[in-house]
């Protein structure tokens, strides 16, 4: 019903009609998922006939933006101009107001106008809707934005000093032209699905400049005692990461729905069910709504590798690295034993845009200054800030007890393992009990479904952190810059001493 009244020009193109009414999927779906393979294939165009050895960097920008404007009018339609307007006013912003503030203004006027545009999608058009939710390019596009003026200010304004080994790396020291500064934020590689990079590494993929290799090889050139002359094919990781995907997109069709997340919120099932087994079926609910961003970023990423994007350098054992800009590793995630170590695992480049935008630079209260962000930037849905406010005292909990616990059971290999068993368990349970606003979207529903678990997990959390003592940050930060002042001066006197025992032992003899 609800496709039938849509215009098109609210969901894109209307040339899969036909297609969705076969296999019964919203036509933004089908737009979606044919644009980015559409895009895989003209990935590997781009790579091989527009190598950075045949063709020009203007050619190439060129390109890779106004394909990216196609895939976004495809699949949104007008709603595709928010993503120039956005990446207008932010550039206006950048020339007028120089590098000493516009990194602050940049990331009010970019974040609000994505905040501007979810809101009115939420509450003005559907809630809930999220066909045609043209708000989530944009969630990159202000990660990109806020990022890209914060290396300028850093390579541009601030001392070299100051800056930390990896702000180093990613400082800018020269203003992105503007072809340059859209082809960033609109090329068709990560147009619909990002994910973040860096814009020097971005600007290195274009220029075919090996700018990686310093973070993750020697400068001398080489790798692993090898000369790496050329960067690999990626096709054998491209074709990983489609198996990878396929098997994804059928693990979510064919057990999604059996498990539905709203379940957890039924009556019958809350009074019927013995407590242990809504646990086990919260869990199985929750890991069954993973796949669908399985599917969706490793595709974005396997897209990228296609274009030549991503080479990281090299292994130990000399095999190629493609995860220079990986948005998951999910091994990590179905097997991790902290909740540092899940969200670490997680969305990796909004990890790190929060790391290097906000909890690097934020004096005090990081880790709550941090979650607010992330909640901010995630959407105007109730539950976002919901699951953002739990992730707070569930991380602060967390750390407290890896800080005072973890020791005790390093001793032995088996006290490990027990260790590990326990720590993967709470850290899942953990996670989904976050989680469950954030598929929700609803107070109502949320708060249900907490107050079913008797706030059990908030509760547990907060006596956690209260009871268990952690140093603040700031002293942690400087207890290593203490330790690594006087890590010369200890092996200066060590060596001393060692000197005068020899001196004493020979004028003894």
């Amino acid at each position: 019903m609800a496709t039938e009244t849509v215009s098109p020009a609210c969901t894109g193109s209307s040339l899969l009609q036909p297609i969705s009414e076969i296999i019964n999927l919203p036509l933004d779906q089908v737009n979606f998922v044919v644009c980015q393979l559409f895009a895989l294939l003209t990935a590997f165009w781009f790579r091989l006939y527009l190598h950075p050895s045949k063709t020009s960097p203007f050619v190439r920008h060129v390109v890779a933006t106004l394909l990216g404007f196609y895939f976004a009018l495809f699949c949104f339609g007008w709603y595709a101009l928010h993503f120039l307007v956005q990446s207008g006013l932010t550039y206006g912003i950048m020339i007028l107001t120089g590098v000493e503030h516009m990194h602050k203004y940049c990331l009010v006027v970019a974040l609000g106008y994505l905040s501007f545009c979810q809101i009115t999608r939420v509450y003005v058009f559907d809630y809930g809707m999220y066909s045609a939710d043209f708000t989530g390019p944009m969630m990159v596009i202000t990660q990109k934005i806020t990022s890209l003026t914060f290396e300028i200010h850093d390579g541009m304004c601030r001392k070299e000093e100051q800056l930390t080994p990896n702000q180093k790396i990613l400082a800018i020291k020269r203003m992105p032209s503007l072809l340059e500064y859209f082809s960033y934020n609109c090329n068709f590689m990560g147009i619909l699905a990002g994910p973040t990079c860096s814009y020097n590494d971005y600007i290195a993929f274009i220029e075919g400049t090996p700018c990686h290799r310093h973070r993750d090889q020697q400068t001398n050139g080489k790798a692993n005692g090898r000369h790496k002359q050329t960067d690999p094919s990626p096709n054998i990781e491209v074709v990983r990461k489609l198996a990878t995907c396929f098997f994804s997109l059928m693990v979510f069709l064919s057990v999604c729905k059996v498990f539905p997340v709203e379940r957890n919120i039924d009556d019958d099932f809350i009074a019927t069910t013995p407590f242990y087994a809504q646990v086990v079926y919260l869990y199985l609910s929750m890991l069954t709504t993973r796949p669908k961003y399985y599917f969706v970023w490793t595709l974005a990423d396997a897209i990228n590798n296609a274009a030549g994007f991503g080479f990281n350098g090299y292994t130990s054992d000399g095999s190629p690295r493609w995860d220079l800009i990986s948005n998951l590793r999910i091994m990590d995630i179905e097997f991790a034993t902290s909740f540092k170590m899940f969200l670490d695992n997680w969305n990796i480049q909004t990890a790190h845009w929060l790391k290097r935008v906000c909890y690097e630079r934020c004096p005090y209260n990081p880790t709550a200054a941090t979650f607010i962000l992330s909640a901010m930037w995630h959407g105007a849905y109730p539950g976002y800030y919901l699951t953002f406010l739990t992730g707070i005292v569930v991380t602060l909990a967390a750390r407290a007890m890896r800080h005072n616990v973890r020791p005790h059971f390093l001793g032995t290999p088996s006290h490990k393992l027990v260790y590990d068993v326990i720590t993967w368990a709470g850290t899942q349970i953990a996670i989904c009990y976050t989680v469950v606003p954030f598929v929700l979207l609803s107070v109502g529903p949320s708060m249900k479904f907490y107050r079913s678990w008797y706030f059990s997990v908030h509760i547990g959390c907060v006596l956690l952190a209260v009871a268990l003592p952690v140093k603040p940050r700031h002293l942690r930060l400087k207890e290593q810059q203490k330790g690594l002042h006087l890590a010369p001066i200890l092996s200066h006197l060590d060596s001393t001493s060692t000197d005068s025992n020899c001196n004493q032992k020979t004028k003894a003899t």
